[in-house]
């Protein structure tokens, strides 16, 4: 995709979309930067706003690059107004860079407290990356041990926003009844993740399906409310950009990573979900590369 042709030279830079992790997954396993921005800054992305469950967008575009002067250029670029200058980001010292990181706290929130099986070695990995923040930089890093919110609660509550976002947004992108989506999918040879979808989408429609999405709307909430808290304790908090590394491409998603095994199509990639859900800015930062027998 797009990350594999930055990293390879073929382009400069080039922008991507991020529901869940498809902006920062990619540029993590390619050694590149890459911005999901604040939901909503980027225009809708598509969403279908009389169905939104949230005050903004799920999904978002955003920039991926070589550095974070290339994700600054591009950023300008694709933004619909004039709101923001790259120059801002460029002409800024080394001087007071170094004064932003070392004044800096980061809350290092790892494996969530277990709930994220990752791939072995991977979080030693991000965590000696997190490191040279706190040796060069002077920054205050800090690991979470335990799990700032329940990930069971926070996984299912995005699952059911995100299948009733993709149902009304395919809806409204083939201009059919929500109950000729699947079949029209099924008759065009759809991705059978995306006819799942569109099905789980379909029963949150009936009246217990209703009382789901308000739950989960509400568990958003809770997470808000609870993320803010730590944003008054840490400037910035920190996930891995993946649970594994790069797998073959002949797979088409992860069955299991370190003995944890998953039913689901999406399950491989919670650490995703945490800023997916907010719709906070989130930046992917290069961590170096693993070692794969």
């Amino acid at each position: 995709g797009i990350a594999g042709a930055v990293a390879s030279g073929i382009l400069a830079g080039g922008t991507g979309s991020d529901m869940m992790g498809s902006l920062r997954n990619p540029a993590g396993w390619n050694g590149l930067y890459s911005l999901r921005p604040t939901s909503g800054w980027m225009g809708d992305d598509g969403a279908n706003e009389s169905e939104m469950l949230l005050s903004y967008p799920i999904s978002t575009i955003g920039p991926i690059g070589k550095s974070p002067e290339d994700l600054a250029l591009i950023l300008e670029t694709i933004l619909p107004d004039d709101s923001f200058n790259a120059l801002e980001v460029i002409d800024v010292s080394m001087e007071d860079l170094d004064s932003l990181v070392g004044s800096s706290s980061i809350g290092w929130l790892n494996d969530w407290g277990g709930a994220y099986p990752c791939e072995e070695g991977l979080l030693v990995h991000c965590e000696g990356a997190l490191q040279k923040f706190r040796s060069k930089g002077g920054a205050s890093v800090e690991t979470l041990a335990d799990s700032p919110f329940p990930n069971k609660e926070m996984y299912e509550a995005w699952s059911d926003i995100r299948s009733n976002t993709i149902l009304h947004n395919i809806q409204e992108n083939l201009g059919c009844s929500l109950d000729e989506v699947v079949p029209t999918l099924e008759s065009c040879g759809a991705k059978v993740e995306a006819i799942l979808e569109c099905r789980r989408g379909e029963s949150l429609e009936k009246d217990e399906g209703k009382h789901r999405l308000a739950q989960a709307v509400q568990v958003a909430a809770q997470w808000r409310n609870r993320a803010d808290e730590l944003f008054e304790i840490y400037d910035f908090l920190a996930l891995p950009s993946s649970q594994c590394y790069p797998f073959d491409k002949t797979i088409t998603w992860p069955k299991s990573i370190a003995g944890a095994e998953f039913a689901v199509y999406h399950e491989w990639m919670q650490c995703m979900v945490p800023v997916s859900l907010l719709g906070v800015p989130c930046v992917t930062i290069p961590a170096g590369t693993g070692e794969i027998s």
